[in-house]
Protein backbone atom coordinates (compact mmCIF):
# COMPACT_ATOMS: atom_id res chain seq x y z
CA UNK A 1 0.00 0.00 0.00
CA UNK A 2 1.23 3.50 -0.81
CA UNK A 3 0.71 6.72 1.16
CA UNK A 4 1.61 10.11 -0.33
CA UNK A 5 1.68 12.85 2.30
CA UNK A 6 1.45 16.45 1.10
CA UNK A 7 2.66 18.93 3.71
CA UNK A 8 4.37 22.26 4.34
CA UNK A 9 6.57 20.64 6.98
CA UNK A 10 8.11 17.42 5.60
CA UNK A 11 10.77 17.40 8.32
CA UNK A 12 8.12 16.31 10.84
CA UNK A 13 7.92 12.80 9.37
CA UNK A 14 11.36 11.07 9.29
CA UNK A 15 11.38 10.17 12.99
CA UNK A 16 7.88 8.74 12.82
CA UNK A 17 8.60 6.73 9.68
CA UNK A 18 11.81 5.30 11.10
CA UNK A 19 10.30 3.53 14.11
CA UNK A 20 8.42 0.40 15.13
CA UNK A 21 6.05 -1.67 12.97
CA UNK A 22 5.70 1.01 10.30
CA UNK A 23 9.45 1.12 9.73
CA UNK A 24 9.57 -2.68 9.45
CA UNK A 25 6.63 -2.67 7.04
CA UNK A 26 8.41 -0.11 4.85
CA UNK A 27 11.63 -2.13 4.91
CA UNK A 28 9.75 -5.27 3.89
CA UNK A 29 8.04 -3.50 1.00
CA UNK A 30 4.55 -3.92 2.44
CA UNK A 31 4.02 -0.18 2.78
CA UNK A 32 5.43 2.83 0.94
CA UNK A 33 5.26 6.35 2.36
CA UNK A 34 6.35 9.29 0.20
CA UNK A 35 6.49 12.83 1.60
CA UNK A 36 5.95 15.84 -0.71
CA UNK A 37 6.63 19.49 0.15
CA UNK A 38 3.75 21.63 -1.13
CA UNK A 39 6.09 24.64 -1.27
CA UNK A 40 7.80 23.10 -4.32
CA UNK A 41 4.69 24.02 -6.32
CA UNK A 42 4.75 27.68 -5.31
CA UNK A 43 5.60 30.20 -8.03
CA UNK A 44 6.56 32.80 -5.43
CA UNK A 45 10.31 33.45 -5.18
CA UNK A 46 10.11 32.92 -1.43
CA UNK A 47 8.03 29.72 -1.87
CA UNK A 48 5.08 31.37 -0.16
CA UNK A 49 1.90 29.30 -0.29
CA UNK A 50 -0.51 31.34 1.86
CA UNK A 51 -2.22 34.73 1.70
CA UNK A 52 -4.69 36.93 3.55
CA UNK A 53 -8.38 35.95 3.31
CA UNK A 54 -10.67 37.94 1.04
CA UNK A 55 -13.24 39.76 3.17
CA UNK A 56 -10.84 40.13 6.06
CA UNK A 57 -10.39 38.05 9.16
CA UNK A 58 -7.56 36.58 11.22
CA UNK A 59 -4.83 34.26 9.99
CA UNK A 60 -3.72 33.17 6.56
CA UNK A 61 -5.28 30.84 3.99
CA UNK A 62 -3.48 28.23 1.88
CA UNK A 63 -3.65 29.29 -1.76
CA UNK A 64 -5.44 27.17 -4.30
CA UNK A 65 -2.79 27.02 -7.08
CA UNK A 66 0.13 25.30 -5.31
CA UNK A 67 -2.13 22.87 -3.46
CA UNK A 68 -4.14 21.75 -6.49
CA UNK A 69 -1.08 21.53 -8.72
CA UNK A 70 0.82 19.56 -6.08
CA UNK A 71 -1.99 17.02 -5.77
CA UNK A 72 -2.43 16.68 -9.52
CA UNK A 73 1.29 16.12 -10.05
CA UNK A 74 1.56 13.58 -7.24
CA UNK A 75 -1.40 11.68 -8.70
CA UNK A 76 0.60 11.06 -11.88
CA UNK A 77 3.64 9.64 -10.06
CA UNK A 78 2.17 6.19 -9.48
CA UNK A 79 -0.80 4.04 -10.37
CA UNK A 80 -3.54 4.11 -9.30
CA UNK A 81 -4.00 7.88 -9.03
CA UNK A 82 -4.97 7.51 -5.40
CA UNK A 83 -7.80 8.45 -3.06
CA UNK A 84 -7.33 12.05 -1.91
CA UNK A 85 -7.96 12.63 1.81
CA UNK A 86 -8.02 16.17 3.16
CA UNK A 87 -7.46 16.29 6.92
CA UNK A 88 -10.06 18.73 8.19
CA UNK A 89 -12.03 19.33 11.41
CA UNK A 90 -15.05 19.72 9.12
CA UNK A 91 -14.70 16.22 7.68
CA UNK A 92 -16.44 12.97 8.59
CA UNK A 93 -15.26 11.48 11.87
CA UNK A 94 -12.52 8.88 11.69
CA UNK A 95 -13.51 5.54 13.21
CA UNK A 96 -12.58 1.92 12.64
CA UNK A 97 -15.17 1.52 9.87
CA UNK A 98 -13.59 4.43 7.98
CA UNK A 99 -10.12 2.98 8.65
CA UNK A 100 -11.19 -0.34 7.13
CA UNK A 101 -12.62 1.51 4.13
CA UNK A 102 -9.33 3.36 3.60
CA UNK A 103 -7.30 0.17 4.05
CA UNK A 104 -9.17 -1.39 1.14
CA UNK A 105 -7.58 1.16 -1.21
CA UNK A 106 -4.21 0.68 -2.86
CA UNK A 107 -3.09 4.27 -2.48
CA UNK A 108 -3.98 7.23 -0.25
CA UNK A 109 -2.97 10.84 -0.84
CA UNK A 110 -3.10 12.68 2.51
CA UNK A 111 -3.36 16.45 2.25
CA UNK A 112 -2.25 18.27 5.43
CA UNK A 113 -3.59 21.73 6.13
CA UNK A 114 -2.07 24.58 8.14
CA UNK A 115 -2.93 28.10 9.27
CA UNK A 116 -6.66 28.89 8.86
CA UNK A 117 -7.20 26.17 6.28
CA UNK A 118 -7.50 25.85 2.51
CA UNK A 119 -9.00 28.14 -0.09
CA UNK A 120 -12.44 26.57 -0.65
CA UNK A 121 -11.62 26.06 -4.33
CA UNK A 122 -9.20 23.28 -3.28
CA UNK A 123 -12.24 21.30 -2.15
CA UNK A 124 -14.35 22.29 -5.14
CA UNK A 125 -11.70 21.24 -7.68
CA UNK A 126 -10.22 18.13 -6.03
CA UNK A 127 -13.41 16.80 -4.38
CA UNK A 128 -11.36 15.13 -1.61
CA UNK A 129 -12.60 12.83 1.12
CA UNK A 130 -12.56 15.21 4.11
CA UNK A 131 -11.76 13.38 7.36
CA UNK A 132 -11.52 14.62 10.95
CA UNK A 133 -9.65 12.72 13.67
CA UNK A 134 -11.71 14.34 16.43
CA UNK A 135 -13.48 17.39 17.75
CA UNK A 136 -10.43 19.38 18.73
CA UNK A 137 -7.97 21.72 17.02
CA UNK A 138 -4.47 20.73 15.90
CA UNK A 139 -1.72 23.01 14.62
CA UNK A 140 -1.86 21.19 11.30
CA UNK A 141 -2.83 18.03 9.49
CA UNK A 142 0.49 16.23 9.91
CA UNK A 143 -0.37 14.53 13.21
CA UNK A 144 -3.79 13.61 11.80
CA UNK A 145 -2.09 12.07 8.76
CA UNK A 146 0.08 9.98 11.09
CA UNK A 147 -3.05 8.79 12.89
CA UNK A 148 -4.55 7.59 9.62
CA UNK A 149 -1.33 5.90 8.52
CA UNK A 150 -0.91 4.21 11.91
CA UNK A 151 -4.48 2.89 11.93
CA UNK A 152 -4.51 1.77 8.29
CA UNK A 153 -1.15 -0.05 8.20
CA UNK A 154 -2.32 -2.38 10.97
CA UNK A 155 -4.81 -3.78 8.47
CA UNK A 156 -2.29 -4.29 5.67
CA UNK A 157 -1.68 -8.06 5.38
CA UNK A 158 1.67 -9.08 6.85
CA UNK A 159 2.33 -5.92 8.87
CA UNK A 160 1.41 -7.34 12.28
CA UNK A 161 3.42 -10.20 13.71
CA UNK A 162 0.36 -12.45 14.07
CA UNK A 163 -2.49 -12.55 11.58
CA UNK A 164 -5.05 -12.35 14.41
CA UNK A 165 -3.34 -9.54 16.33
CA UNK A 166 -5.97 -6.96 15.39
CA UNK A 167 -9.05 -9.18 15.66
CA UNK A 168 -9.72 -8.45 19.35
CA UNK A 169 -8.72 -4.79 19.21
CA UNK A 170 -11.34 -2.33 20.36
CA UNK A 171 -13.59 -1.33 17.43
CA UNK A 172 -12.03 -3.86 15.00
CA UNK A 173 -14.18 -5.67 12.44
CA UNK A 174 -17.48 -4.43 13.82
CA UNK A 175 -16.50 -5.05 17.44
CA UNK A 176 -18.17 -2.35 19.55
CA UNK A 177 -16.68 -3.51 22.84
CA UNK A 178 -13.47 -2.22 24.38
CA UNK A 179 -10.65 -4.72 24.64
CA UNK A 180 -10.49 -6.90 27.76
CA UNK A 181 -7.78 -6.47 30.42
CA UNK A 182 -4.43 -8.08 29.57
CA UNK A 183 -1.70 -9.44 31.87
CA UNK A 184 1.81 -10.89 31.65
CA UNK A 185 4.57 -11.89 34.10
CA UNK A 186 5.06 -11.56 37.04
CA UNK A 187 1.92 -13.20 38.45
CA UNK A 188 2.02 -10.95 41.52
CA UNK A 189 3.32 -7.38 41.75
CA UNK A 190 2.90 -5.17 44.82
CA UNK A 191 -0.03 -7.28 45.95
CA UNK A 192 -1.79 -7.13 42.58
CA UNK A 193 -2.52 -10.62 41.23
CA UNK A 194 -3.17 -11.92 37.74
CA UNK A 195 -6.78 -13.29 37.69
CA UNK A 196 -6.75 -17.01 38.43
CA UNK A 197 -8.83 -17.91 35.38
CA UNK A 198 -5.99 -16.84 33.07
CA UNK A 199 -3.68 -19.39 34.70
CA UNK A 200 -6.01 -22.39 34.32
CA UNK A 201 -5.31 -23.19 30.69
CA UNK A 202 -9.09 -23.65 30.20
CA UNK A 203 -9.62 -21.83 26.92
CA UNK A 204 -13.42 -21.73 27.00
CA UNK A 205 -13.47 -20.23 30.51
CA UNK A 206 -10.78 -17.71 29.55
CA UNK A 207 -12.75 -16.70 26.45
CA UNK A 208 -15.90 -16.22 28.51
CA UNK A 209 -14.04 -14.18 31.13
CA UNK A 210 -12.61 -11.96 28.41
CA UNK A 211 -16.05 -11.39 26.86
CA UNK A 212 -17.40 -10.41 30.24
CA UNK A 213 -14.43 -8.13 30.89
CA UNK A 214 -14.94 -6.41 27.53
CA UNK A 215 -18.61 -5.86 28.19
CA UNK A 216 -18.13 -4.52 31.72
CA UNK A 217 -15.29 -2.24 30.67
CA UNK A 218 -17.37 -0.86 27.80
CA UNK A 219 -20.41 -0.39 30.05
CA UNK A 220 -18.29 1.56 32.54
CA UNK A 221 -16.19 3.63 30.15
CA UNK A 222 -18.11 3.88 26.85
CA UNK A 223 -21.74 2.95 27.43
CA UNK A 224 -22.62 4.80 24.23
CA UNK A 225 -21.07 1.93 22.27
CA UNK A 226 -23.50 -0.67 23.59
CA UNK A 227 -26.40 -1.49 21.29
CA UNK A 228 -28.43 -2.99 24.17
CA UNK A 229 -27.86 -3.10 27.95
CA UNK A 230 -27.61 -6.89 28.28
CA UNK A 231 -24.57 -8.91 29.17
CA UNK A 232 -23.00 -11.12 26.48
CA UNK A 233 -24.09 -14.74 26.26
CA UNK A 234 -21.82 -17.49 27.55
Amino acid sequence: MRFDVLTLFPEIFPGYLGQSLLHKAIQRGLVEVVIHDIRRWSTDKHHKVDDRPFGGGPGMILRVEPVVECVETVQTLSAPRGHVVLLSPQGRRLNQTVVEELAARQRLILLCGRYEGFDQRVVEILQPDEISVGDYVLNGGEVAAMVIIDAVVRLVPGVLGHQDSNVDDSFSRGNRLLEFAQYTRPRVYRGHHVPDVLLTGHHAEIAQWRREQSYERTKKRRADLLDEPTAPDA
